[in-house]
């Protein structure tokens, strides 16, 4: 009995905003599961668009996000992390709302803009929002509970979009579409209740200098090393099914389940594996250990193309418990860079910067990536765990360059650390 408290314990935020923070992400992932789950589907066959129509629909949002994410960041900066946050979830609850009214291409691509700018706007104001709101000593931890919980709620909605594709109506597809439009708006009205985060100084000084965050060469060259490393969730999502299917024996079957097993080890390890992300230090371990695990899973997964039979799945299983363990640490890093990191009046404008770095990377990743570790045969994923390895050794360096320069506030990140939250938060004054 005490053994059962003390696993519950394990799984529950702790009481007050990390609870209500992770409540509330377990309740966004369960409509944008049963969304995703069906949505191509909903694409097709309810609006009528072609697969090339729908390629270039997710073109042109992904191109919106590169374009949008610095000045969304500068203007969460300038109006609060939780009302950006409001703003953008009743964004994307109008949106989604607005689907089945779609008649045209055109139609649809702004929708998918308009849903690409609002969920990167909601995006920076819950980050902006969880870093005022939290200690420094406990933002990690709450944002890695509110992880643990995303994925258990997309898990149950991923189930739900089963369940309306199983019907195999046009109705069912607009009740699930309308089903995460509502849980979006409740949403935004959940996080207008959230208790008011400490008002962050926005000095003439902090205001005007904004826009140095381009002249940080330390910050934007740590944020290119972040944004490699986020190679490891294209890894994992894109090219191991691609390889699994095209090189090697494994069932089908097996990519259902090797997806699944990476959202039980998330949904249960993602807190523990977040220890040590406390520190300028401590995030560069877990980023260089993250990318040692996934430069070791690829020569692996090439492994997987020259076995047979139960052999395959378990080479295969291994690169995915491999794989998941660098997702685990560098989350864990990442929301640390992202909470610690910037200055308290600039988070967005930081934020911002490194979304369109990351963003960037994106367009490239799932080409490159193919290119390499599929179309080469083999060999490539020698080449992407030199790229890893690349990685591992830039941790240390770059992060250590981001903790000696000073941000445009005047502090390192390390004083920064060292002072903690209360020397940032102070009343804003009018002439800000």
């Amino acid at each position: 009995m005490d053994g059962h408290r003390f696993a519950v314990s394990r799984l529950l935020p702790p009481p007050g905003l990390p609870r209500a923070i992770a409540y509330q992400s377990a309740m966004v992932a369960v409509g944008s599961g049963t969304f995703l789950t069906g949505s191509i589907v909903f694409f097709t066959e309810v609006l009528g668009l072609s697969p090339v129509q729908i390629g270039v629909g997710f073109s042109i949002a992904g191109l919106a996000g590169v374009v949008t994410s610095l000045p969304l960041g500068a203007l969460a900066d300038r109006i609060g992390g939780q009302r950006s946050w409001a703003l953008g979830a009743l964004g994307s609850a109008l949106t989604f709302a607005a689907y089945p009214l779609v008649t045209s291409f055109a139609g649809f691509v702004v929708l998918m803009v308009v849903a690409a700018v609002t969920d990167s706007f909601a995006n920076a104001g819950r980050t902006i929002y969880t870093a005022d709101a939290m200690p420094a000593e406990d933002r990690v931890r709450t944002m890695a509970y509110a992880r643990s919980y995303l994925n258990a709620g997309f898990t149950v909605g991923t189930g739900l979009g089963a369940l309306a594709l199983a019907f195999d109506s046009t109705a069912a597809l607009v009740a699930m579409v309308l089903f995460n439009a509502a849980l979006s708006l409740l949403n935004a009205g959940l996080v207008t209740r959230l208790p008011a985060a400490p008002v962050v100084r926005h000095d003439r000084a902090a205001t005007t200098s904004r826009w140095a965050v381009l002249r940080d060469l330390p910050y934007a060259m740590a944020a290119v090393l972040l944004a490699v490393m986020m190679f490891h969730s294209v890894i994992l999502v894109e090219i191991l099914p691609l390889w699994a299917i095209t090189h090697t024996d494994a069932p089908k079957p097996l990519l259902g389940a090797m997806l699944a097993l990476n959202t039980v080890l998330v949904i249960t390890l993602q807190v523990p594996a977040a220890r040590g992300a406390d520190s300028l230090p401590g995030a560069a371990r877990l980023i260089r250990r993250g990318a040692l695990v996934t430069a070791v899973a690829c020569p692996l997964a090439a492994l997987a193309g020259r076995t047979g039979g139960w052999w395959t799945v378990v080479v295969l299983v291994g690169v995915v418990v491999l794989v998941t363990t660098t997702e685990l640490w560098f989350s864990a890093a990442l929301w640390f860079f992202q909470t610690n990191v910037p200055p308290a009046a600039s988070r967005g404008v930081y934020l911002g910067t490194a979304q369109t770095i990351s963003s960037a990377a994106d367009v490239f990743a799932p080409v490159g990536l193919t290119l390499l570790a599929v179309q080469t045969g083999g060999w490539g994923w020698w080449v992407v765990a030199a790229i890893f390895v690349g990685c591992a050794i830039a941790a240390g360096p770059a992060v250590g360059w981001v903790a000696r320069t000073p941000r445009i506030d005047g502090r390192t990140a390390a004083q920064r650390a060292t002072d903690g939250p209360a020397s940032e938060t102070v009343a804003r004054p009018t002439s800000a």
